[in-house]
């Protein structure tokens, strides 16, 4: 089975004035698109054609095609789950208690903004639930993530910034640390928390 590209829960202006609509239908329709697109087409006939894309990154990550497209529908779809109209401000539940013993909110934004920032180069900011229910946060470069045997951290993506230009260059230009700082006013802590409940 093929992988296909992501409806999302909201219009692409919905995000305004965070993420412009225009840069969230460039996107989600050609860049999103051209990693599944991509990914299709390596892994056809191999033994990847009909795992799921966490598995994909978990395992094949030998084959630059599929690290880098993999990674890439992976990191994305996880992106449109993670953002909503408004925000939700702060996190809720078991994810809220990871991050207060992580050192609180203001410590994990703190952390998490560092990371966004200085990503040289393209890449993801991510906040992993780890094996023993423990949170950390980390970074990637281009479309690596944390469930690839290649990352420096390993763990459960459940909170990932994409810092690509493409991200935010036609709203932000070069000011990714005010893309960054926005962000925070679009993420869907009650989606974050499902996940890390997963």
């Amino acid at each position: 089975m093929s992988f296909e590209l992501p409806q999302l829960g909201y219009a692409y202006d919905a995000l305004e004035p965070t993420i412009d609509a225009k840069t969230m239908e460039i996107h989600h329709t050609k860049h999103h698109q051209a990693y599944v697109d991509n990914l299709n087409n390596a892994i056809k006939g191999t033994d990847l054609e009909g795992k799921t894309i966490e598995e994909v990154c978990q395992t094949g990550t030998d084959k630059p095609a599929v690290r880098n497209n993999g990674g890439g529908h992976f990191n994305h779809t996880l992106f449109w789950e993670i953002l909503t109209p408004g925000g939700s401000k702060e996190p809720v539940g078991n994810v809220k208690a990871a991050i207060e013993t992580y050192g609180g909110f203001d410590k994990f934004k703190t952390d998490f903004s560092d990371a966004a920032k200085t990503r040289f180069g393209s890449g993801w900011a991510w906040l992993v639930k780890n094996s023993d229910g423990s949170v950390a946060v980390t970074s990637t470069p281009n479309q690596d993530n944390p469930l690839m045997p290649v990352a420096d951290v390993k763990g459960t993506p459940v909170l990932g910034l994409d810092v690509w230009e493409h991200a935010y260059y036609l709203n932000y230009q070069n000011r990714r640390p005010d893309y960054v700082t926005a962000f925070f006013e679009v993420v869907n802590w009650d989606k974050v928390e499902e996940l890390f409940n997963k």
